[in-house]
């Protein structure tokens, strides 16, 4: 793109001149303690003497935010509406500095990390000129640690909900650690504009920021009988699983020393040794919990320290977590220390002590689980090698839900890493993410593990058609969704090692037998004809292979590319190339990066339905 719509210089002065506003004398520093009866005041009291709040936006702008800086920050590809705010960029930084000096602000110092390396300092600046703000402070402080003297850089986020919301906008300025938020009160942008602005510095020190949550997991072999210790990763795009995974004790055996410790439900800091950092003290969830299948999580939204967002609560105060007709996105800040199970008549923390994950060395093993939410074909388990699991991460397949961009709920999505926060290059995000996993199947043979769950469902049939110009779409059968049981039975199996695959049609290999599961009502052969699912195929190929022409202009490795070309054979439309050599990266004629294949084209792949094998960890 064209370096003339952004204006370094100017975001250089802006971050010049702001540092003489952030210590004036309308603004307040606080700590969290300070706030909370102002913020308080504003909510509704529940029966369980918790508080709750409405926002008037309910859900990130995504699509109204951009990256301002040097070629190395910028999102790859500007819609009109993001081209328009950088163009425009300029002066709105004036105003903002302007409105930094004159309008009421709090600041609030809170820790975002817990370990000897790396620790940000966050500084929020909140605009108070409407009371109501404070309650945006002290949710989002409740998600930090107090202020230390443990290293780590400084972090700024300017928040100032009473922007107009015509000039709704979030401008992150990375290259100078600020981020600012106008015309939105959600709290998750404050959130999200920390934890994006810590994974890039992350990245840029060695390490891999992840849009992942982490846990242990304490099983029995079901091969020796041993207690074993594996560590998870978690990936996925917001509202598919992260935190609810994250926390469930997915049906294991207490009484044999089984169990699930959450560490984290949202990002980490991946290390070369397969270690993580974690990133906050709590956790921000979504709150379509039943107690009767999420207990942890439940039992924490239940308790007198839950901050509710946009969650229905009635007269009396009675909230209903499965009620979304006023808001899809309910949202709550639960204490992790009051994620708890009952167990005889007892209810025990579920926690970690840490919020890092250790090295894979003091492991039994690692698991990195891509989570999905499709509706078709695609099974609930897939078992994955390094090369495909990097594939996974490449092209972090899910659909949209009401907390990504609600007006687009339901409809496919594809993004690297499952991660929309991604600064810079994508592709330098895939490259580290390959080199890690390869590196570390070197140094530690089987003990790896990759695994993709699809936590929507299969069998949905939607027409889609075009009229009066407009796209429309009717459902013709509902999915039937993945029941949580059996997920749970089905991730349980896999740390165990019981569970047993088969090649499938991703040419991966699908979930074949659970132990503790019937998977047999879920076979996309029974709910479609051949020529319906390898429709579905092509499709979903096609998208990748557009997807990855995308990022590979980004510099993605040769290696990459060829894995993922060679994956395309599975669809009827593809004529798999054999590649000899990846010579270059050739510009057209509108200066668009391609890679230059010298290749033969064979013929397409067919089904198969071989017979299931017991899959083992070694």
């Amino acid at each position: 793109m064209s370096d003339t719509i952004y204006n370094t210089t100017a975001y250089n002065n802006f971050a010049d001149q702001l540092k003489h506003c952030l210590h004036g004398p309308n603004v307040e520093d606080v700590k969290i303690s300070q706030i909370k009866s102002r913020a308080l005041k504003s909510g509704f009291k529940t029966i369980f003497g918790s508080y709750g709040w409405r926002s008037a936006v309910s859900s990130r702008i995504g699509p109204k935010t951009v990256y301002l800086g040097s070629e190395d920050v910028r999102l790859p590809k500007l819609t009109p509406v993001m081209k328009n705010i950088v163009e425009n960029a300029p002066d709105e930084l004036v105003k903002v500095l302007h409105l930094m000096r004159t309008l009421p602000f709090i600041h609030l110092k809170r820790q975002m990390g817990f370990n000897g390396e790396f620790n940000p300092t966050v500084n929020l600046y909140m605009s108070v000129a409407d009371p109501k703000n404070f309650r945006i402070a002290y949710m989002y402080g409740n998600t930090m640690f107090e202020p230390s003297k443990r290293p780590g850089p400084e972090f700024t986020m300017i928040h100032i909900p009473e922007e107009h919301q015509l000039r709704q906008q979030v401008l992150a300025i990375p290259e100078h650690n600020i981020n600012i938020c106008l015309g939105s009160d959600y709290m998750g942008e404050d959130k999200k504009g920390f934890l994006r602005q810590a994974m890039w510095t992350a990245d840029n020190r060695g390490m891999l920021g992840l849009h992942a949550g982490t846990k242990l997991v304490y099983v029995r072999d079901a091969n020796d009988g041993r207690l074993k210790r594996y560590g998870v990763f978690l990936f996925g795009l917001s509202a598919t699983g992260k935190s609810t995974w994250s926390c469930h004790q997915m049906g294991l055996d207490f009484g044999k020393g089984e169990k699930t410790e959450a560490i984290q439900d949202d990002i980490v800091l991946l290390k070369s040794d397969g270690s993580a950092y974690g990133s906050e003290a709590n956790f921000f969830v979504k709150t379509d919990v039943d107690p009767k299948l999420q207990e942890a999580m439940y039992n924490a939204l239940v308790d007198k320290s839950a901050l509710l967002e946009n969650v229905m609560i009635d007269s009396e105060g009675n909230p209903d977590f499965l009620d979304e007709r006023l808001c899809g996105n309910g949202r709550a800040v639960i204490q992790k220390s009051k994620l708890r199970v009952k167990r005889g008549r007892k209810l025990v923390r579920i926690e970690g002590e840490s919020i890092n994950l250790p090295p894979l060395s003091e492991l039994d093993g690692l698991l990195f689980a891509f989570i999905t939410r499709r509706n078709t074909v695609m099974s609930f388990a897939q078992n994955l090698t390094a090369e495909q699991a990097v594939l996974a991460y490449l092209w972090g397949e899910s659909s949209h839900s009401a907390a990504s961009e609600p007006d687009k709920a339901g409809e496919s999505v594809r993004t690297v890493g499952t991660d929309p926060f991604i600064v810079g290059s994508r592709a330098k995000k895939v490259n580290r993410f390959y080199e890690i996993i390869k590196s570390l199947q070197s140094n530690f043979p089987g003990k790896v593990h990759f695994r993709q769950y699809n936590t929507g469902g299969m069998g949905e049939i939607l027409k889609k058609y075009e009229e009066d110009g407009l796209a429309k779409k009717d459902l013709i059968r509902k999915v039937t969704r993945v029941p949580i049981e059996l997920m749970a039975a089905i991730q349980r199996g896999d740390l165990r090692g019981s569970n047993k695959y088969k090649p499938g049609i991703f040419g991966t290999e699908d979930i074949a037998a659970c132990v503790d599961g019937d998977i047999s009502p879920y076979d996309p052969f029974k709910m479609y004809s051949r020529e319906e699912i390898q429709s579905y195929i092509d499709d979903i190929v096609k998208g990748r292979q557009k997807f990855t022409e995308e990022v590979a202009q980004e510099n993605l490795m040769p290696e990459i590319l060829k894995i993922a070309e060679e994956s395309y054979s599975i669809s009827s439309r593809y004529r798999k190339p054999t590649i000899t050599a990846i010579t270059e990266m050739r510009r057209d004629d509108q200066g668009v990066k391609t890679p230059a294949y010298v290749s033969t084209a064979l013929p397409p792949s067919i089904f198969q339905e071989p017979k299931s094998r017991p899959r083992r960890w070694r």
